[in-house]
């Protein structure tokens, strides 16, 4: 294929063709469900929704007792809405890791992706799945025998956590006495953005460039990055006040161009009226999902760990 063949680049995940074929550059590798050994976490794949096609990967520590109650994550993927799944070595990995420190159920969520699926269908997707958590009639056995519906945790990286964040927005919006209750939300690197640039993208306008892309990519409008769906901080966005959860733990990166958006929602969580709690954890010299990359490596360790205890805390 020559470079004549391609009318856009969204470096580094994807490239559109002329014919309108979108070809991804990542994300694509699948790992099968099963026992992890390192973990002892068991994994498998269910079809939530048939008529979308919309799935999730189910995580389980090893369970002794038939009646323990674990709390639940439902965990979002990341990949600029637009590659990756519940699937990708990566993320299962990463999955088996969380469940196993938390000692908690996990439904890792498969959202349709952009631009075949345009936005909002990945929030659709992902809230359709949360109501099927707390309510569906053809719940899994794991959701159903062994969650406990009072500690329900949203968590997500980068895209992911975008969604867990307007995902607890919805919760109460969608019910003064909500049936969903939300424990807690992690956000990992949030992909927040806007398109006026802040802290350090002033300076790194090739950073700022390419993330401009991958929204506009998967949510072309004349908003560009002022759409509230990607910048929470806009007038008009919802408050950060209606958010239904407990606490928030916001994760970012030192060396992430997403870094000073993550604090900023801090900085604004902690100037609102919001009354839960509220923790900010900065691991510096890593950039962006370093934890996925290079799950190995001590600061790895050590964000899987401040998950952990963020879930089981009370």
């Amino acid at each position: 294929m020559g470079s004549s063949d391609v009318s856009l680049e969204v470096p580094p995940y994807a490239r559109v063709l002329k014919d309108g074929t979108i070809e991804r550059l990542a994300g694509t590798q699948v790992a099968p469900a099963g026992l992890d050994p390192q973990t002892g976490v068991l994994s498998k794949d269910i079809v939530i929704f048939p008529q979308t096609g919309v799935s999730a990967r189910l995580y389980r520590p090893n369970i002794t007792a038939t009646d323990q109650k674990l709390p639940l994550i439902v965990y979002y993927h990341g990949g600029a809405f637009c590659i990756a799944s519940a699937a990708e070595p990566l993320y299962h990995n990463c999955l088996n890791m969380l469940v196993a420190e938390a000692r908690a159920i996990a439904v890792s969520v498969n959202y349709r992706l952009a631009p075949e699926h345009p936005l909002p269908i990945a929030y659709e997707d992902s809230w359709a799945v949360l109501q099927w958590v707390f309510g569906g009639e053809d719940r899994d056995d794991w959701v159903k025998d062994h969650v406990d519906l009072e500690r329900v945790f949203l968590v997500g990286d980068s895209a992911g956590a975008n969604i867990a964040h307007h995902l607890a927005l919805r919760v109460k919006k969608s019910d003064p006495d909500p049936k969903l209750k939300i424990a807690g939300i992690g956000l990992i690197h949030p992909y927040f953005w806007g398109k006026d640039p802040i802290g350090r993208e002033v300076a790194d306008s090739f950073r700022k460039s390419m993330v401009d892309t991958w929204w506009n990519f998967v949510c072309p409008s004349e908003k560009e990055g002022d759409d509230p769906l990607i910048n929470p901080f806009l007038d008009g966005a919802p408050s950060l006040e209606g958010l239904a959860c407990g606490k928030v733990l916001v994760l970012v990166a030192g060396n992430d161009i997403l870094r000073d958006r993550g604090r900023l929602y801090y900085d604004e969580l902690v100037k609102s009226n919001w009354a839960g709690s509220k923790e900010l954890i900065e691991t510096e010299g890593e950039d962006h999902v370093f934890h996925i990359f290079n799950p190995s490596c001590d600061k790895a360790k050590s964000l899987i760990k401040h998950l952990g205890s963020f879930i089981n805390q009370n």
